[in-house]
């Protein structure tokens, strides 16, 4: 019985070929791969040691030292270099701030420039626009001085309503020219010089008028 039992535990001091083939079973388990460095592991230790053999000390001569502020001058130049190469060029790829929208169309000339745009075609009895150009004087004028700031989705009329809470004495004469506005650009309804005349009075006492309040514009 003893002698059966002996035969059939592994003997405790294995042989070459039975000790290399339980080492490899046991490193095939997979707790070991987690202990595995990983590439950058390896690529961290790599350059840690590099920047240790540059500050070692053990050359002779002193040069440890000197190699190793000649290696970190070296460092920063690099840096330096690609700041300029690959940094400085975002910036001068960065888009070019576009013009503001202002009822529907981009317009990036000031109030005066508007106004000096409508009484030349005033001038030339193009009241249609005239009108249009004069309207857009006054609602620029509006933004510039900081009272109501008209959204790119803003509506004559909404514009209307809100320079009226800024100027309430101005409100009706506000929304006529808002109606004069609508009536040239959108409805194709031919415009006059009595027109033109009405919207050029209410930029005109809106310019001179002091605001109320600041408005902002319901889109």
């Amino acid at each position: 019985m003893s002698a059966r039992l002996a035969d059939a535990v592994p003997p405790l001091t294995p042989d070459g070929d039975e000790a290399r083939r339980w080492a490899e079973d046991e490193l095939a388990d997979p707790a070991y791969d987690i202990a595995e460095p990983t590439p950058i592991d390896r690529i961290a230790r790599a350059v840690g040691d590099f920047i240790a053999s540059l500050l070692n000390p053990d050359l002779t001569g002193g040069l440890g030292t000197t190699f190793a502020l000649v290696a970190a001058v070296i460092v920063v130049i690099v840096i330096v270099a690609a700041f300029l190469v690959w940094g400085m060029p975002r910036v001068s790829r960065r888009a070019a701030p576009r013009a503001p929208m202002l009822f529907g169309e981009r317009e990036q000339r000031s109030a005066a420039q508007l106004r000096a745009a409508a009484e030349e075609r005033a001038r030339a009895s193009d009241w249609d626009a005239a009108i249009v150009l004069r309207f857009r004087a006054l609602a620029r004028g509006c933004l510039e001085r900081g009272v109501v700031d008209p959204p790119p989705g803003a509506t004559v009329h909404a514009f209307a309503r809100a320079a009226a809470k800024a100027f309430p004495s101005l409100a009706d004469r506000l929304e006529d020219a808002a109606t004069a506005f609508d009536d040239v650009r959108y409805l194709r309804r031919p415009g006059t010089g009595d027109l033109y005349r009405l919207v050029a009075s209410v930029d005109d006492a809106v310019t001179a008028a002091r605001p109320a309040l600041r408005e902002e514009v319901p889109a």
